[in-house]
């Protein structure tokens, strides 16, 4: 049992996938395959189930996980323990972010640390932004750009990198009648309960736009709710509804020339982007040196 053999089960813990674990992880499927067969024999147990459609981690694989997750730690550690004689910093480091976080910040927050620890191993992994803060609760990355929680959890340290403003938006060739613009104008939504809204499907700026309507006594008229504010630029663009994004994530998306900002006095509160960690994780060297390298 060996850390590679580790680092594939660990992966294939998150994504419950064959295939994308073996293409995220430059494995062939059969020795994917072979190589969590060859676990399960060395531990005399069954660590997944799995059949055609899906596959799960046994009661015995949850276990292993919280096992593996250790010992690479602790290996991780006594690698950096021996570096600190050469002061020369090399290990793995593994990120979590949204495809336009990826765009928008990673070149400032790695440029100049790759030059200063050429020998760290960087893997990035993408996904939706609402899911950045649980990668990082579940122990799953070692760091994640997302958006700053409204209460976040004692275990948690975060570091902001921007501020984005809450954007409302619609089809470029968005028309409402006259009383609905004056509506918008004056930042009160009751004519959004009969325009359909474009949602995220959870996350921090759905449970502000949930907040918002509650508060308003609105009942809205949700046409579909999305992974993902990428997603909702898309069907926005496709003239499905209206929807709310980040500002930064409209400046990014291919599709900001087919949507417009509905214009009116902002009604949620801006979210605050940075960089999440747990605060045990920031005593390894590899991510602290990244942690502290990076200017607010």
């Amino acid at each position: 049992m060996d850390n590679r053999s580790l680092q594939l089960f660990l992966h294939l813990c998150d994504t419950l996938h064959f295939g994308r674990t073996s293409e995220a992880m430059h494995i062939s499927p059969s020795a994917l395959t072979r190589n969590i067969q060859q676990l399960e024999a060395t531990l005399d147990t069954t660590l997944f189930e799995r059949d055609n459609r899906s596959v799960k981690l046994t009661r015995e694989g949850h276990l292993f996980q919280d096992y593996a997750k250790q010992s690479l730690g602790l290996w991780q550690g006594f690698r950096q323990s021996l570096m600190e004689e050469t002061q020369e910093l090399q290990g793995e480091l593994s990120i979590y972010c949204s495809v336009t976080a990826s765009y928008s910040f990673l070149y400032h927050i790695l440029s100049a640390f790759r030059k200063a620890h050429p020998k760290i191993a960087i893997t990035l992994r993408t996904g939706d932004s609402e899911d950045a803060i649980n990668h990082i609760i579940e122990d799953n990355d070692d760091l994640a750009i997302g958006a700053r929680p409204d209460k976040i959890p004692n275990k948690l340290d975060f570091k902001r990198i921007a501020t984005s403003p809450l954007v409302m938006i619609a089809p470029a060739n968005f028309t409402v009648s006259n009383k609905e613009q004056e509506i918008i104008k004056e930042a009160t939504w009751e004519a959004w309960q009969t325009m359909p809204l474009i949602l995220s499907e959870k996350g921090l700026i759905r449970k502000r736009v949930d907040a918002w309507l509650q508060q308003k006594n609105i009942k809205p008229n949700i046409y579909a709710q999305v992974s993902g504010n990428e997603a909702i630029v898309s069907m926005v663009s496709l003239g499905f509804g209206i929807g709310v994004v980040p500002k930064i994530v409209l400046e990014n998306s291919p599709l900001a020339s087919q949507v417009i900002e509905l214009v009116h006095k902002p009604l949620l509160a801006p979210i605050d982007v940075g960089l999440c960690a747990q605060k045990k994780r920031l005593q390894n060297p590899v991510i602290k040196a990244l942690w502290d390298s990076l200017i607010t």
